[in-house]
């Protein structure tokens, strides 16, 4: 039987330092996966002439997924494609505690709901530009009761939420709803009181799927209650699944109800393919320094095991991170502790090979 293949790019700043670990990690576990390293980036601007070349491309679409790491440069146009040319459109957040994560909140424990970001549309399309190339259109403002052009220079951004993008990410969150063993309850939320058009389809599509899945509870928030409820009740949340820029605020506020984006994995995914990275950025004004939170990383490494079918190695990873952060020893500065990037993957390291020792 082929070995699955898994494309990595390990990022830039400080993503290496915790990129490379992980996947070596990986190739300890024996489990049949190849890591293939497409070239990308300044190297291949170098070599080919372009950032991202063809045959790089092909090498992404031969994987069976990605393992990336967080960009801030060259590598982005990789990033570009992952999202739409391989249209990932689910982005999944989990938010569970682990004991012994640096968490702010009385009592964290019990706290285990997914965030289901809508990774490809909204004001995310990048459509913006000046005020005035709108003044043909005679767009008028029944808020600010005046034609958009008469407000004076300005810029704007156009935010689209479309019927298919609404429902595929919705079922999305539904399906994963049945999945897991927590509540079966989705919840939608989104600015429908103020965007009635727009975030008012996002939650009717919301309403409409619901009817086909009457094991699974729904209810929805406007997007600032929602806030405020996800603060206050974190424990009645499930899934929960939202447009594209409140996903994208929401799921940083809820890694800090567990103890900050460094603990927060990610995953986006289509219909036929899928990537993971942490949910933090490059960590710029830390690189180099060996002390970067490994766990987002790792968690993210887990998320990709299940997506491969490897469900028994990602509960062995997950049960060794969750090992590390009870023993304390090791933790990182951001959750309190003093040991360095390569001291917490020492002790993973151990823990894991204990347990495929003992499995």
């Amino acid at each position: 039987m082929n070995n699955k293949q898994v494309a990595v790019f390990y990022g830039d700043d400080a993503s290496p330092e915790v990129m490379k670990p992980t996947v070596d990690l990986l190739r300890s576990m024996n489990l049949g996966i190849d890591f293939i390293e497409p070239l990308v980036g300044k190297a291949a601007k170098d070599a080919t002439g372009t950032l991202f070349p063809e045959e790089a491309k092909a090498q992404i679409d031969k994987a069976d997924a990605t393992f990336f790491g967080s960009t801030s440069g060259d590598s982005t146009p990789v990033l570009f494609y992952l999202r739409w040319g391989k249209q990932t459109y689910a982005n999944v957040r989990p938010c569970l505690y682990v004991p012994g994560f640096n968490s702010p909140m009385a009592h964290p424990d019990g706290i285990d709901f997914v965030i289901v970001r809508e990774n490809l549309e909204d004001l995310y399309l990048g459509l913006e530009g000046d005020i005035q190339e709108l003044a043909g259109l005679n767009m008028y403002s029944r808020h600010a009761r005046a034609n958009l052009s008469d407000l004076g220079p300005g810029k704007y951004a156009i935010k689209a939420i479309t019927e298919r993008g609404s429902q595929r990410v919705i079922r999305h969150a539904f399906e994963l709803a049945r999945q897991r063993e927590k509540l079966k309850k989705v919840t939608v939320t989104c600015k429908y009181n103020m965007l009635a058009l727009a975030d008012g389809l996002f939650l009717e599509i919301g309403k409409r799927i619901a009817e086909e899945y009457p094991d699974i509870a729904f209810e929805h928030f406007i997007v600032d209650d929602f806030l405020c409820r996800m603060i206050s009740h974190p424990h009645d949340l499930d899934v929960v699944v939202m447009p594209n820029l409140y996903g994208d605020i929401m799921s940083d506020g809820a890694a800090g109800l567990i103890g900050g984006l460094g603990l927060a994995p990610s995953g986006c995914y289509g219909e036929d393919y899928a990537y993971f990275e942490s949910a933090h950025g490059t960590a710029p004004d830390i690189a180099g320094k060996n002390i970067i939170n490994p766990t987002a990383t790792v968690l993210s490494a887990a998320m990709l095991l299940e997506y491969l079918g490897e469900d028994e190695a990602a509960r062995l990873l997950k049960g060794a991170v969750a090992a590390v952060y009870t023993n304390q020893e090791n933790l990182t500065a951001d959750q309190g502790g003093r040991a360095s990037t390569s001291e917490f993957f020492n002790a993973l390291q151990a823990k894991l090979q204990g347990a495929l020792t003992n499995n």
